[in-house]
């Protein structure tokens, strides 16, 4: 089976979990099916819809981190698996300002870099090879990042998530 997203009562985005929690779910009443996956379970007494998307029945307050977890797979997936040095497809993560530099490990300075890149750059930093970024790195944010971090999501699941974590999602 594949994943379900689980909403809030206010249709916020909560979690992803795997399709057969999301059917235990409708099925103790805990939450309300929005989306059907197109498939259905039958059992000798009654058949179901597998769902996609489920709202929970009630509102449940749960505490975020105020920042996204940095993770190779949350990186390559915000830079959409490409180099932001020259545009070929990333393999491997650079800080900006290296390590061995000063440089932090946080969102704003590690990038996606293909391994041509990576190797040249070493420990230099970009203005001494004269080198431009495609795109500033930034922190991403938005409750649909917390929740999907790198994962594919489903195209299905768009309508409920924010714009610019759909877009990333799918690269």
């Amino acid at each position: 089976m594949a994943e379900a997203l689980v909403l809030n009562a206010t249709y916020e985005p909560l979690c992803v979990v795997s399709q057969r929690r999301a059917l235990v779910l409708v099925l103790t009443d805990k939450a309300v099916m929005v989306e059907s996956a197109g498939q259905v379970l039958r059992s000798a007494a009654t058949s179901i819809d597998v769902p996609i998307v489920v709202r929970l029945a009630r509102f449940v307050r749960v505490p975020y981190r105020s920042q996204v977890p940095l993770t190779r797979k949350g990186v390559l997936a915000r830079d959409h698996h490409r180099c932001v040095y020259c545009n070929a497809p990333a393999t491997s993560l650079d800080h900006v300002i290296p390590r061995s530099r000063g440089g932090q490990h946080v969102w704003e300075n590690v990038v996606a870099a293909c391994g041509r890149c990576n190797h040249v750059k070493a420990d230099r930093a970009v203005a001494d090879l004269g080198w431009r970024l495609r795109t500033a790195p930034r922190a991403p944010s938005g409750a649909a990042w917390r929740i999907l971090g790198s994962r594919r999501m489903d195209p299905r699941w768009s309508a409920y998530l924010s714009a610019d974590v759909t877009e990333a999602a799918s690269a």
